[in-house]
């Protein structure tokens, strides 16, 4: 497949309430056809610093993740609050709708708020093969690492989720954008909406650009909808071979 669509989610996550936030996003995504839908960082939470009370202990947010895919033949993707292997993390899902399971764990965590005094840091860069598009994953903080993200031959897209404030909403649109144009890749970047238990607001703030920086999302309900056109990527990377004159080095 030369391209697929994908929609994200502009999620007004419910505090600490993943059942309420699971029956809102189905209600929310009932009308939207694509390939790949993107939901925001700890979107059945909300960005808690509680991990002790809201993170997962039995995967109940994959197993919603896995249930609604396969029903809805569509692959998933967002990040939750996971209790793993003695230790808390900010876990990032990549499902697909028969049922295989990707994830990374956030590297870079945000120390402003703490988050690295609660959850403990990945170390692996992932990317995620879907429909012949090589996805990597990263969430939000990880954007303002362009060392971690650098193109190596490896991926077509970078997805991001995100719970990123209005206070610094520049920084996030300008970093989207220069992670597309300094890869030379389409950068998708979904950023929940409204107001959280941190006392933080959250504008409608999801962005859609191909390599060149231009912007080829479309606003579609509460969400943002676009096609990746994994032909048109290649013959713009194939005609501004900027990427051959990368300097060396190699990232984990």
């Amino acid at each position: 497949m030369k391209s697929i669509n994908i929609f994200g989610l502009n999620l007004d996550s419910k505090w600490h309430d993943k059942e309420a936030n699971f029956q809102k996003i189905e209600s929310e995504l009932q009308d939207v056809e694509a390939d790949l839908i993107l939901l925001p960082e700890m979107f059945s939470t909300g960005f808690s610093m509680e991990p002790v009370g809201v993170a997962d202990r039995e995967l109940e947010t994959l197993a919603w993740m896995k249930k609604w895919a396969k029903q809805r033949n569509v692959a998933l993707c967002g990040s939750a609050a996971v209790y793993a292997s003695g230790r808390y993390v900010n876990r990032m899902y990549f499902v697909q709708p028969q049922g295989d399971v990707l994830f990374y764990d956030k590297k870079h965590l945000f120390s402003f708020s703490g988050e690295d005094k609660l959850y403990t840091p990945g170390q692996e860069r992932v990317v995620v093969s879907y429909k012949g598009v090589r996805f990597l994953l990263q969430v939000c903080y990880d954007l303002r690492f362009p060392v971690f993200s650098r193109y190596q031959g490896d991926y077509d897209a970078i997805l991001y989720v995100a719970n990123w404030p209005e206070k610094r909403i520049e920084h996030w649109q300008s970093l989207l954008k220069a992670r597309a144009i300094e890869n030379q890749a389409y950068v998708f970047g979904v950023n929940r909406t409204g107001h959280d238990g941190n006392g933080l607001d959250y504008p409608i703030s999801s962005y859609f650009y191909f390599a060149d920086g231009s912007s080829v999302g479309h606003a579609r309900g509460n969400g943002l909808e676009g096609q990746l056109d994994l032909a048109a990527l290649e013959k713009y990377r194939a005609h501004y071979r900027f990427l051959d004159d990368k300097d060396p080095f190699s990232v984990g």
